[in-house]
């Protein structure tokens, strides 16, 4: 079994309930779970979420609440541009919105030593996903670095019919 790596994270709280650290692979099945309860990302089969836990731990995240898993950010390094993370999934269980949870795991994995080389963030977001543009906002302000936003994947990329396009969010230099 892997042993999880936990975040250190700038301005902790020892009162704080939540438990920042990596995703195990024993983790797949409860990461598939709370991104099909979200019932707003795109659920991926249970096989990705396994094989993200176990591959791409280093730079993903996932919060605890009393045992219970209530946040989870993927995150790869991209092979074409390995100063840049791509954050692919962003889920936050609703028992914890309205926490920052979301932001404060941004910063976890941008403080992690995975990702001491990394100047930039990327992600894609449809345009009626407003959380996640305040989110990546924000960041960019919390961050006081330019956030830039361009064409990501247009709709008649995507396979069924129905899906919006994906704008492409760009945060940084930092």
């Amino acid at each position: 079994m892997q042993k999880p790596h936990m975040y250190s994270i700038a301005g902790y709280d020892p009162n704080d309930p939540y438990i920042f650290r990596t995703p195990t692979l024993d983790d797949g099945k409860s990461i598939w779970k709370l991104v099909k309860d979200t019932q707003v990302l795109d659920l991926n089969s249970s096989y990705s979420y396994l094989l993200w836990a176990d591959q791409f731990s280093d730079t993903s995240i996932l919060v605890e609440d009393h045992g219970k898993i209530v946040g989870f950010i993927s995150g790869f390094i991209q092979p074409k541009a390995q100063d840049t993370l791509f954050i692919w999934q962003v889920a936050v269980d609703e028992s914890a919105r309205g926490q920052r949870l979301a932001s404060r795991m941004l910063q976890a994995i941008l403080q992690s030593q995975s990702c001491r080389n990394i100047r930039y963030l990327e992600a894609t977001v449809t345009p009626s996903n407003i959380p996640s543009t305040k989110l990546f906002k924000g960041l960019a302000r919390d961050l006081q670095t330019e956030c830039t936003i361009t064409d990501g994947y247009t709709e008649d990329q995507f396979p069924r019919e129905g899906h919006e396009a994906e704008e492409l969010f760009r945060i940084g230099p930092f």
